[in-house]
């Protein structure tokens, strides 16, 4: 059994979470900026489909990448280099929210909620969640969103219509963070793509004390722009 949280009540210790469904850790709650700020503070993060109540998850181990061991692979390389197409920080936010939310491989839908995009677009609008965008001929191919406190940075979620578009986004933004000296990426749970990346699963509680340091170190806040 997990808690049920009233709209204020604390988020219980990330040792009660669940090891199946692994990290799953409390239920119920809001989407308040003051709530998810404070879930990302400690390491959780919602996730749940449309019509279920909130979950929050704290996964163990978690996947994350650190900055400095990224890894491009030789046709990215190679497609990054002939930049055929424009990268922009913050110019398309809900948009990109909204590419991420829509049906995918023959599904019919994802997690991202109209309450998720309402959610993240406000902390959008208060300088904490950033979107990093691919555009060709003036029109979106590619994207991904996140949240950033401190020197932190959680990435939740991209998207594709052409090949490599959300990929070219992806390593722009990672050496971007790289260069403001943020010190880790969560990508919260394990994938081979987040892998091919370099991204790998840390103990929840290295992932915990490394996040506590970097989230009282001053951030980027507000609108982000492309150097």
């Amino acid at each position: 059994m997990i808690p049920w949280l009233d709209s204020d009540e604390p988020f219980p210790p990330l040792e009660t979470a669940l090891r199946e469904p692994n990290g799953l850790l409390a239920a119920g709650g809001n989407l308040s900026p003051q709530r998810l700020i404070e879930a990302y503070t400690r390491g959780i993060f919602p996730w749940f489909n449309p019509g279920e109540p909130i979950l929050w998850w704290s996964p163990d181990p978690r996947m994350v990448l650190f900055p400095d061991e990224l890894k491009v692979s030789r046709s990215l390389r190679k497609a990054l280099k002939k930049q055929t197409c424009e990268i922009r920080v913050d110019t398309a936010f809900r948009q990109v929210m909204e590419a991420c939310a829509a049906p995918r491989d023959g599904h019919s839908g994802t997690w991202i909620a109209p309450a998720m995009i309402a959610a993240y677009t406000e902390l959008h609008r208060q300088g904490l969640a950033h979107s990093v965008e691919t555009w060709m001929d003036d029109k979106l191919i590619g994207g991904l969103y996140g949240v950033s406190l401190g020197k932190m940075f959680y990435g939740e979620s991209m998207f594709s219509l052409a090949t490599d578009a959300s990929k070219i986004a992806f390593v722009h933004l990672v050496r971007q963070l790289e260069r403001w000296d943020f010190g880790m990426i969560d990508c919260q749970m394990k994938t081979s793509h987040l892998a091919s990346f370099g991204a790998r699963e840390i103990p929840r509680a290295d992932f915990s004390q490394k996040l506590t340091e970097l989230v009282h170190f001053p951030g980027i806040d507000g609108t982000w722009h492309r150097p």
